[in-house]
């Protein structure tokens, strides 16, 4: 029999009517055991998540007015979402517990964890279901870095123990959060949920793992900024996770981890639009796909590039090692470092270097010496994916052209060795004009 766990996100819990339509798809499919939900999204533009509003709790525990104001904000989403379903569930209790034992535990982890806490209660009492928490389950360690294979394994005991006993029930599963060895809940990163579906889906090696979100799957570009973007139905992993961690963001970054490693494909799929297709995440993609050259396109404004020019650079050995101990020692993270003979360029986030820029700046000019030293600040980085776009010569030439036609000046190109990816960088300035020049690549097939 298959196994598929479907993971749903904020969107499709924002209120009764879209919790309807979440039964509807899970119980159209009876290998659909297994469903992990997120707290309740926005139900319009203009209102707030749960996770949010809990977050704003524990910001205002010293603050007893504004403390309150959220917390009726809260209990009326649930009360709201509780009646319509018409489910026997005694919510105001259960947040004025909640709020209690914040105050005792005192960390924003538990607070920010009791939407998808309660989004799975919820589900469970409706769908008739098995709730399962994840704490005990999901061990983060020390550094709050989660231990996989003891995730893995305690889960798998787990809902071997349930399905022992209730071999027709859902099993339903809190995304987000795990705990230590204290027993103290840890969340992951905003987005978590997602990395919880992908381990729930590894521990019961699940057969697929379906991402239900309010759109069609991914898409080439961020359709905040261009227009009608088409829809990408098939990408690898890898693809991806480059994507991601670039700005695309349909799936947390890490969510690919778990599941890559024994070929758990995902599919991206549309709560409101079940029946279309969505995108398809695998290892690799079937021969018979006629795919597209470019896979996709994404990117970020809000970068600095610090410029080192000195003379003979290359001659001095250690010289990059030295210099990035700098960026280490003040746990910054470098991401590009394009070089030539006498010059490097250091791109960091703007946000993470604006607090030490004077203190790395000075140890720059003191450690290595620089000829010239030069800041640059409000640079976006784009990134054009797709693999094996090194054995389509044309490529570079069609990137270069749309930005030449637009008349969009390039302050940095790194082609990465792997040959999966053009990074380019422009100006903050350029940075939408840049992707719809862009668009076009989307008409290159293979």
């Amino acid at each position: 029999m298959k196994k598929i766990v479907a993971k749903f996100g904020g969107s499709s819990l924002a209120d009764a009517n879209q919790i309807r339509k979440v039964k509807e798809i899970l119980f159209a499919n009876d290998d659909r055991k297994y469903c992990v939900v997120s707290a309740s999204g926005k139900r319009n533009k203009d209102d707030d998540k749960i996770t949010d509003l809990l977050i704003s709790l524990y910001n205002y525990r010293d603050d007893e007015d504004k403390q309150k104001k959220v917390f009726e904000s809260i209990k009326s989403r649930y009360i709201d979402i509780v009646s319509n379903l018409k489910i026997t569930y005694d919510i105001e209790s259960e947040l004025d517990k909640i709020l209690l034992e914040s105050k005792n535990k005192n960390t924003k982890d538990y607070l920010a964890s009791r939407g998808e806490y309660l989004s799975a209660k919820i589900l469970s009492l409706f769908f008739d279901g098995i709730f399962l928490d994840m704490s005990g389950l999901i061990i983060f360690d020390d550094n709050n870095k989660v231990d996989y294979e003891l995730s893995f394994k305690n889960i798998k005991s787990a809902i071997e123990n349930i399905e022992a006993k209730s071999p027709d029930k859902k099993i339903i599963i809190p995304g987000f959060y795990g705990s230590n060895s204290a027993n103290e809940i840890v969340t992951f990163s905003r987005g978590g949920s997602d990395i919880t579906g992908a381990i729930v889906a590894r521990a019961v090696e699940a057969t697929l793992y379906e991402n239900w979100t309010d759109v069609s799957g991914v898409m080439f570009e961020d359709p905040r900024v261009v227009k009608d973007p088409p829809n990408i139905e098939y990408i690898t992993y890898t693809e991806l996770r480059e994507l991601s961690y670039m700005g695309a963001n349909v799936l947390h970054e890490e969510t690919v981890y778990p599941v890559s490693k024994v070929g758990i494909p995902i599919n991206i799929l549309n709560t409101n639009v079940p029946n279309d297709k969505g995108t398809m995440i695998m290892s690799s993609i079937p021969s018979i796909v006629k795919r597209r050259v470019v896979t996709g396109i994404a990117g970020k404004k809000g970068f600095t590039s610090i410029l080192l020019q000195k003379t003979l650079m290359n001659e001095e050995v250690g010289f990059v090692a030295r210099l990035l101990k700098i960026f280490e020692k003040e746990k910054i993270s470098v991401e590009h470092c394009p070089t030539g003979i006498d010059t490097i360029s250091i791109i960091v986030r703007t946000e993470l270097l604006k607090a030490k820029e004077n203190i790395i700046l000075d140890e720059i000019k003191k450690e290595m010496k620089p000829d010239v030293l030069n800041v640059e600040d409000g640079l976006s980085i784009i990134a054009i994916v797709g693999e094996g776009m090194v054995y389509h010569k044309e490529i570079t030439y069609e990137i270069f052209k749309c930005l030449h036609e637009e008349n969009i000046g390039v302050k940095m190109i790194d082609l990465g060795s792997s040959g999966i990816n053009v990074i380019i960088g422009v100006n903050d300035s350029d940075y939408e004009k840049t992707l719809m020049a862009l668009k076009n690549l989307s008409s290159i097939k293979v």
